[in-house]
């Protein structure tokens, strides 16, 4: 089975470079499962109801987040209503929402899991010892979910690598996300464990992360708090596909799409 991963979607043609040509990819690669990071669809900074439906609509089935899904504090209620929407698992006991959802995919169930790193980002729980937690969790279940798919939303690489090697032969994929830079270190680690640093995203081509480049030029400048607006201009669509072992969890193959 393949499964599609689409980097962090930014504001608005962020999520109209996913409508137009997710499609596309859909015919191209027939995922049993699509995911994408969604926690700055909305403006660039955040996520909503709007913004969620407009992704599910294009073909998403699952979408992740990380630090910034409580910019918009009206969706707070939907984190705990929708089990298509995840933000990160470490966070602490109490906020809303929930870090893994389980999700029927081409008649195979996919263990989903939401990560979000500490270096350089919020002060919040180990992911390390989140993910074992949740890991456990799986294990114990009657019925086995072999296929497991972590995105970890960090910023450091160090990070993001460590955690791909400590769930090395217990995960499917482990993806990176929040850099916004498609890294070009797709691999299969030992106990066949899908890794890559940083899927990309999904936006303006030439811009900076996916924002207009002139305030964050002036704010380096200046050093000088500037309002930070979505890039226009030509749109992309970055992230991975992996191939997974529905039996074992194993993946077989992996591969960037940008």
């Amino acid at each position: 089975m393949r499964i599609l991963f689409l980097g962090d979607v930014v504001g608005r043609p962020g999520r109209r470079a996913v409508a137009a040509l997710l499609p596309a990819l859909i015919r191209e690669h027939d995922p049993a499962l699509v995911v994408a990071n969604g926690e700055n669809a909305a403006g660039g900074l955040g996520m909503d109801f709007k913004t969620a439906r407009q992704l599910f609509d294009a073909g998403v089935q699952v979408l992740t987040s990380g630090n910034h899904v409580w910019k918009i504090k009206d969706f707070y209620p939907t984190l705990d209503t929708e089990p298509r929407i995840l933000r990160p698992a470490n966070y602490p006991p109490g906020a809303p929402g929930r870090g893994m959802g389980v999700y029927a995919a081409g008649g195979v169930e996919v263990a989903v899991i939401n990560l979000m790193g500490r270096t350089f980002m919020d002060d919040i729980d180990c992911p390390f010892r989140a993910v074992d937690a949740l890991l456990d969790r799986l294990d114990a279940r009657d019925t086995p979910v072999p296929v497991r798919l972590v995105d970890i939303h960090a910023e450091a690489t160090s990070e993001k690598i460590a955690l791909a090697y400590h769930l090395a032969g217990r995960v499917s994929a482990v993806l990176g996300t929040h850099t916004h830079v498609q890294t070009n270190d797709a691999r299969i680690l030992p106990g066949g464990t899908a890794a890559l640093t940083d899927a990309g995203m999904c936006g303006v081509r030439d811009s900076a992360l996916g924002m207009d480049p002139r305030a964050i030029i002036e704010r380096f400048i200046t050093g000088l708090p500037k309002r930070f607006t979505v890039a226009s201009g030509e749109e992309l669509v970055s992230g991975v596909w992996v191939d997974v072992d529905p039996e074992t969890g194993r993946a077989l193959d992996v591969g960037l799409v940008s």
